[in-house]
């Protein structure tokens, strides 16, 4: 059975330093290209991710003059906003990349099929998380029918994998007491303010969000098995079973078994070779630096970022410096 392994390292990030990471800010000139990446909510890792490579890209902004920001959105949310040309570049999980380079979700791509879409590398496993409150007697996956449980806002990761697993489950969004649509900045207050008795959230790990959950209030980390889950990993090559190690949260001393899929960067082939090139140049020419900038990205390895994961083409700049560094 296919297994993503998460073994990152529990060490603290100054928050500070997160929301700086998209900041390489000069004079602009006319030669000047501004690049936009699609990210997720500030206490996920999505956010790191389109921040880290930024702050990669803009400290060589006075070689190759090229000046990287970056927004939320969700992984839908990106890959849609890379193909109407408002994003450059994108961080998606790599089932809505599967699904979006094929048409197979035209609830969520209602364009059809994308085949301009591109692969660049991906980055760090995702399990699918779900986190409840201690006091709301959900013990197992199949307790969250009947509570009140945020299923993520529209648009997102977190909301098209619970969608997914609802169908498999043979549940609707009236099988909840409340089915919220907050987004993952939100959802841990939310919890301790006893507003939801549990959030389920695709991240990498550790996450902000679920540290916040979890230290804030008692709450506790709930394993996602059973028939309909080995379903899911067995008959999609995008997931995988997954595993949350023990004492990474408070209150879950023990490892949680779950799947997941893995967080993947995007573009198209209306982003030019050179640019990719340069943003790819950027991040593996300086690839011990881009790991220490989360924990999710401890134990990244280059020959894997290039090939797990991906089931768009490569992009013709990712591919130009993947064969220099002999990788291909």
């Amino acid at each position: 059975m296919k297994k993503f392994a998460l073994r990152t390292a529990v060490t603290g990030v100054a928050m500070g330093a997160l929301l700086s990471l998209g900041m390489g800010a000069s004079t602009a000139s006319a030669e000047d290209k501004f690049v936009t990446i699609g990210t997720g909510g500030q206490t996920g890792v999505y956010y790191v991710v389109g921040g880290s490579i930024c702050r990669l890209v803009n400290r060589g902004t006075k070689n190759h003059n090229i000046k990287c920001t970056h927004t939320t959105g969700g992984s839908v949310a990106n890959i849609n906003g890379v193909r109407a040309g408002d994003l450059n570049m994108g961080v998606a999980q790599s089932d809505w990349q599967y699904h979006a380079y094929n048409g197979t979700a035209p609830d969520k791509f209602p364009d059809g099929a994308f085949k301009e879409l591109r692969a660049v590398f991906s980055v760090h496993p995702e399990p699918f998380t779900v986190v409840a409150r201690a006091d709301s007697g959900i013990k197992t996956f199949e307790d969250l029918k009947g509570k009140r449980v945020n299923v993520g806002n529209p648009g997102s990761g977190q909301r098209g994998t619970m969608e997914v697993v609802m169908e498999k489950m043979g549940w609707t969004m009236d099988d909840f007491k409340l089915a919220s649509e907050l987004k993952s900045a939100e959802q841990s207050q939310a919890l301790c303010d006893n507003k939801i008795d549990a959030m389920v959230f695709t991240v990498g790990h550790p996450s902000g969000s679920i540290k916040e959950a979890t230290t804030s209030c008692e709450s506790v980390i709930v394993p996602v098995t059973g028939t309909a889950i080995d379903s899911l990993v067995n008959d999609n090559a995008y997931y995988a079973t997954a595993t949350i190690p023990g004492g990474m949260y408070t209150g879950t001393d023990s490892e949680t078994q779950t799947f997941g899929v893995g967080a993947t960067f995007v573009a198209s082939t209306a982003t030019d070779e050179e640019t990719v090139y340069q943003m790819v140049k950027a991040v593996f020419d300086n690839f011990d630096r881009f790991k220490k900038l989360h924990p999710a990205f401890a134990n990244l390895e280059q020959e894997k970022m290039i090939k797990n994961n991906l089931s768009a083409p490569l992009h013709d700049g990712a591919v130009r410096y993947y064969k220099e560094k002999g990788w291909m």
